[in-house]
């Protein structure tokens, strides 16, 4: 209920004017309660993101699921879609830092890390070839470079540059990417 509740005041009211206090006032509990059950704001921010990862993996599947031929452009489109539907959630996820002595549980990095599990298994079919560490290197860069074109699109960084339809801009950019990791593996 909490966990519930404190998603969607993240989604509302966005990180910088997230509280605990919110959420408890949502529930109708005392925020000593949800801090109880949590343990910090910084835990429940954290059990929120993870949440919103678990999310934003299952519309990637669901994307991939009807994506026909062109499975790179529709991960790429469906990244943006996630983002631009839950603007206040994906960048709760960015806008966070935790303490450096509050490392992410392993069952949260587990969920977190299926978002990447998806991409890497997008790239390493569209190359056609086995996972490396230069796979998991490129899988990064990778969504880094649509992490970036999306976070420009969001803040109207883009608009402001004259561009106004970023998605095939960071499809281009990743299928560039994709070509020349294949001319890089190609055979002597």
């Amino acid at each position: 209920m909490i966990l519930s509740a404190g998603h969607a005041v993240m989604a509302e009211d966005g990180f910088a004017r997230f509280s605990a206090r919110a959420v408890a006032k949502r529930i109708g509990y005392s925020v000593g309660t949800v801090y109880n059950v949590f343990g910090s704001n910084d835990a429940l921010v954290l059990a929120i993101n993870t949440r919103t990862f678990a999310l934003w993996a299952q519309h990637l599947r669901s994307v991939l699921e009807d994506a026909g031929s062109d499975r790179i452009g529709a991960l790429v489109t469906g990244y943006f879609v996630f983002a631009q539907r839950n603007p206040n959630l994906w960048m709760a996820i960015y806008d966070h830092r935790l303490p450096a002595s509050m490392p992410v549980p392993e069952d949260d990095a587990r969920v977190r890390g299926a978002l990447t599990g998806i991409v890497r298994a997008e790239i390493l079919a569209a190359l056609g070839c086995e996972d490396d560490d230069a796979m998991a290197a490129l899988t990064r860069s990778l969504i880094a470079v649509v992490h970036g074109h999306c976070a420009f699109a969001l803040t109207g960084s883009f608009a402001l540059m004259g561009e106004h339809d970023p998605i095939p801009a960071a499809i281009a950019r990743v299928r560039e990417s994709l070509n020349a990791a294949r001319l890089t593996r190609l055979p002597d």
